[in-house]
């Protein structure tokens, strides 16, 4: 068993989890930097734009295939109509290609931090008037928060619906505190 948890530990793709992280964070780090480093803002917007395209390019069409097996795209059809496709990799009897946990943990830590992160830098711009660095800000939002929302689309399913998952969820949590209340009435 402990030759097992340790496969699972250890990083099947690397490279994949490191690029997962190197954009997103050099994204950031620029950001909070670049007044510091230069005083052109064209330079500082192109990089940051740069590294947030490569981010929602890796993450979108390698790392989120290799590390958790997911992948979403869009199709369009001959009429012309646009369909979103969301999928999510069968885990096989042998699980030769299941992620492993740390690459999982890694994934879904970068995926869901980042963009908050950027909301953050959102608010700190629109309060401290710096309406040039908004529509940066709001590029970092927009590709990494695309990110996210499809990924979490491919995760729980792409015919469930988000909102009808979370009320069935909050409604679960409040039944099993409901019947924990009366069995320690009960008791």
């Amino acid at each position: 068993e402990a030759s097992r948890r340790a496969k699972k530990a250890k990083l099947r793709h690397p490279v994949a989890s490191f690029f997962h992280l190197f954009f997103r964070v050099s994204a950031i780090v620029v950001y909070l930097l670049c007044e510091l480093l230069t005083s052109s803002f064209i330079a500082c917007m192109v990089t940051i734009i740069l590294l947030l395209s490569c981010d929602f390019w890796a993450v979108k069409n390698v790392t989120g295939r290799l590390m958790v097996g997911l992948r979403w795209w869009n199709q369009v059809d001959d009429d012309g109509r646009s369909q979103w496709i969301f999928e999510s990799r069968k885990v096989s009897a042998q699980g030769s290609k299941a992620s492993s946990e740390a690459e999982s943990r890694i994934f879904w830590l970068g995926l869901i931090s980042c963009p908050m992160i950027w909301v953050i830098f959102a608010f700190s711009a629109l309060f401290s008037f710096k309406v040039k660095w908004l529509a940066v800000v709001i590029m970092g939002v927009v590709l990494q928060g695309a990110n996210l929302y499809g990924y979490i689309r491919c995760k729980v399913g792409s015919r469930k619906n988000l909102t009808s998952m979370a009320t069935s969820y909050l409604g679960k949590q409040f039944l099993r505190q409901t019947v924990a209340k009366d069995d320690q009435t009960a008791s």
